[in-house]
């Protein structure tokens, strides 16, 4: 399922995992998209959907995450890839979340966003999990505003 990069969200349930996506083209070159995706401590600046980041987004580094969508709850995710200017992906043993910037013939950059979460007990818990939705394409929005700015 390749998402559409009209900024739209979507996703795909099945019994034992849920993966939500988005898309959008950014007029700014991967490297400066790359730049505001990996400077944590500025993430509750440009980004409404995230209430604070700590930790350095670096290879193998664990961040705390607090997001609007659970503002009591702080997510310790690990650094799981680290491509520069290229991918993204951290997360935790429920689910991971992976970023993905392609330069686009015209010199934009086409970021995709997905997280799969899931595993042997998610039917337990999955209806208490919100939806990724809104978050997920206010996020494209927030990142698409922030690397066009600095650019």
């Amino acid at each position: 399922m390749t998402p559409s990069p009209d900024g739209t969200a979507t996703t795909l349930s099945k019994t034992f995992s849920r993966t939500t996506q988005v898309a959008t083209t950014i007029n700014a070159s991967p490297a400066s998209v790359w730049h505001v995706l990996t400077t944590a401590a500025d993430y509750p600046r440009w980004n409404s959907t995230v209430v604070s980041l700590d930790g350095e987004i670096k290879p193998g580094s664990t961040i705390r995450l607090v997001s609007t969508l659970d503002p009591g709850r702080t997510f310790k995710l690990k650094v799981k890839e680290f491509e520069p200017s290229r991918r993204l992906a951290w997360g935790d043993a429920l689910g991971t979340r992976v970023y993905t910037l392609a330069e686009t013939n015209g010199g934009q950059t086409l970021f995709e966003m997905n997280e799969r979460i899931g595993g042997p007990v998610f039917p337990l818990f999955a209806s208490k999990i919100p939806s990724f939705e809104a978050s997920f394409e206010q996020f494209a929005v927030d990142l698409k505003a922030a690397a066009e700015t600095a650019s």
